[in-house]
């Protein structure tokens, strides 16, 4: 029930900078996760803003999960974090299911939340479109409330998030509104995402139409952080173009997806502007641009390769890693989640 009108008149808050956000342990981590996440998480983390970083294993079990495959992905996924330059001591990394805050609030906020707005999530829609939605698990349709939990849980302020998870966050703010509409606080804030860099979405090698995903049949249409420097240099040569060259000016790009992807990456790589970059090969025919995206595209991922084989080789010391990181995030998570249980009238010792 909503708030009754006698509620205190709360003092608007101020909330700490905070940036949240999180992958889903499904393994297969490709050029698009590194370019739309990764290298982003990293550069958030040098700004000197709160950084936590989480892998959402949860959320991964609303779909049927091997356990030794889960458990080996969370691993890789956070191997693939710190080799790409997340560091645990200054950012904070853990897996979700550690930090029980996140189930606790994801429960409250599916009783916020109303089955209209679930219904409507394109991501709902496209999962299972064409099969029987009443087969699909609950989580697999409720998701986005945990999704809010996850980044309410820390009041972060900010979500590095690509365009096709923007709906959740939109989603977000909208749950985080209605709380405080509902008690009559101004307790969550009303995040922001943050959509930038020219590569935010990475599209396939083989059909710039699609964004490059680790479940495409073809491996030729990604590439993956454990491909090796040739594989990567192969797969880069073979990728889709057209006979054109490179245009002099970004418009030139307009209806050319293949050519226009491999700019952004090029872009993305070198930290330049997609201007810069057909500026300076402009009139370039892809015999010319394709070797060089090629070696620095491998300058840019042997080494995250490398350095998450070596990660991979001592798992005791990932669990470590993550079980310290989830400490830190259920020291500042568990807090705001017994302000949450005195909003809503619960009754909790303080046993914690």
């Amino acid at each position: 029930m909503p708030a009754s009108q006698s509620a205190a008149v709360q003092t608007p808050q101020t909330y700490q900078p905070r940036i949240f956000s999180g992958i889903q342990p499904s393994g297969g981590l490709t050029l698009g996760n590194y370019l739309g996440a990764l290298k982003r998480f990293v550069e958030k983390q040098d700004e000197g803003i709160e950084t936590i970083y989480c892998m959402v294993d949860m959320h991964a079990i609303t779909v049927w999960q091997d356990p030794a495959k889960l458990r080996q992905q969370t691993r890789e996924g956070a191997a693939a974090f710190i080799a790409a330059g997340i560091d645990p001591s200054r950012s904070i990394l853990f897996n979700q299911s550690q930090v029980s805050a996140h189930a606790e609030l994801g429960w409250i906020f599916s009783c916020i939340a109303r089955m209209g707005w679930m219904s409507r999530m394109t991501q709902w829609k496209d999962k299972t479109a064409g099969k029987n939605a009443e087969a699909a698990s609950l989580g697999l349709f409720a998701y986005p409330a945990l999704m809010a939990a996850d980044i309410l849980a820390y009041k972060a302020t900010m979500v590095p998030v690509g365009e096709d998870q923007k709906q959740h966050l939109e989603l977000t703010r909208d749950i985080a509104i209605k709380f405080n509409n509902d008690y009559g606080v101004d307790f969550f804030p009303v995040v922001e995402p943050l959509i930038e860099g020219a590569a935010t979405r990475v599209m396939s090698l083989r059909d710039g139409t699609k964004k490059m995903s680790k479940s495409d049949p073809s491996d030729q249409s990604r590439i993956n952080l454990t491909d090796d420097a040739d594989t990567i240099a192969t797969k880069i040569r073979k990728s889709k173009t057209d006979p054109l060259p490179l245009p002099e000016t970004v418009d030139g790009l307009k209806d050319r997806p293949e050519a226009r992807n491999l700019v952004n990456i090029y872009a993305a790589l070198a930290g330049h502007t997609v201007d810069q970059v057909v500026a300076d090969f402009a009139g370039a025919q892809f015999g010319t641009f394709k070797p060089a995206l090629a070696d620095l595209a491998v300058a840019k991922l042997s080494p995250i390769t490398t350095e998450m084989n070596r990660l991979m080789q001592d798992p005791a010391e990932i669990d470590r890693i993550l079980g310290h990181g989830a400490d830190r995030a259920a020291a500042l998570a568990d807090p705001i989640l017994e302000q949450v249980y005195d909003i809503t009238g619960m009754i909790r010792s303080r046993r914690r």
